[in-house]
């Protein structure tokens, strides 16, 4: 049996939320990332801003800071956090775009949740703005890169935790491919 107990449950199993009250506010950063995978041809007309709903980047970005400010609304048991700053980016690849969202505050819990609310709802953007000329588009590899803060300390996630030696992912075709 293992020592692991689950916070975010009672002595008889029921939902709460954890009270951090008692804690002290201090300086709490995450990052987060994933990768939206599609045809070249997609990233080709978001790079040159040819995509008929809009400038697909700018919008996913506010869209991913956004997210990040209402990730209580949406995640049932995370507190409300005044967030202190959020940044989105992106990294266009020949056949992918990669979002990067940032998250600090100072509060009494972490951001690692708003960080990944951000980075997902910007991926969900991309595609969206982009389904109309590439609905085969794989969203993936959302992970916590980065946290400092808080009583368990700083996390680094290495490359190798998120894809492992010879990753395999389905590519915007439908085929399994090597990553």
């Amino acid at each position: 049996m293992s020592d692991l107990s689950f916070t975010h449950l009672d002595p008889l199993g029921r939902a709460r939320m954890v009270d951090v009250t008692p804690k002290e506010p201090t300086h709490r950063r995450a990052l987060a990332r994933c990768k939206v995978w599609m045809q070249p041809a997609t990233t080709a007309a978001i790079a040159n801003r040819e995509v008929k709903k809009g400038d697909v980047l700018n919008v996913a970005r506010v869209a991913g800071i956004q997210a990040a400010k209402r990730t209580a609304d949406m995640i049932p048991l995370c507190h409300p956090l005044l967030v202190g700053a959020v940044s989105v980016n992106f990294e266009l690849g020949d056949d992918f775009v990669a979002v990067e969202a940032h998250v600090d505050t100072v509060d009494r819990t972490g951001v690692e949740m708003e960080a990944l609310h951000a980075c997902a709802t910007a991926a969900l953007v991309v595609y969206d703005m982009c389904k109309s000329v590439d609905r085969g588009m794989v969203i993936g590899e959302l992970a916590l890169w980065e946290k400092t803060g808080g009583r368990t300390g700083p996390y680094r996630r290495e490359e190798s935790d998120v894809t492992g030696d010879t990753p395999v992912v389905a590519s915007p075709s439908g085929n399994v491919v090597q990553s």
